[in-house]
């Protein structure tokens, strides 16, 4: 990991995220600060951002929870802490591959807090 962190406040919820070293990372480091409307779909939280980025090679088809991803087909930045109308048992499935960019610090379901249409922001901590 690097020692990059992000800050996501939306509708009252505020959670920090660590990023990678992946290219994706990189172009939404440099995108920062951003400011987005929150949809909702399953435990998940999408916004569109200004970052345009190719399916990674390792793009996955589950995530963990905490995972904070970009989603090409979208344009999206994603956050999921639960299961997705996509979902099979015991598992936290985009609704298509997304290149992961970090996972979120502490308790990734406090983000079940935030209703549709919050304005979500993220921004760089000490960056």
């Amino acid at each position: 990991m690097s020692d990059r962190a992000i800050q996501i406040s939306a509708g009252g919820v505020v959670v920090t995220a660590e990023l990678n070293d992946s290219q994706t990372s990189d172009a939404l480091w440099e995108a920062l600060p951003i400011t987005g409307s929150a949809n909702i779909w399953g435990d998940e939280i999408y916004f569109s951002i200004p970052v345009y980025e190719e399916e990674e090679e390792d793009a996955q088809e589950t995530v963990e929870m905490g995972a904070v991803a970009y989603w090409p087909a979208g344009n999206a930045l994603c956050l999921f802490w639960g299961a997705t109308p996509m979902s099979a048992p015991g598992e936290i499935r985009p609704a298509s591959a997304v290149n992961v960019m970090g996972l979120i610090d502490g308790d990734a379901t406090v983000l079940g807090g935030v209703p549709g249409g919050a304005e979500a922001t993220v921004e760089r901590v000490g960056g």
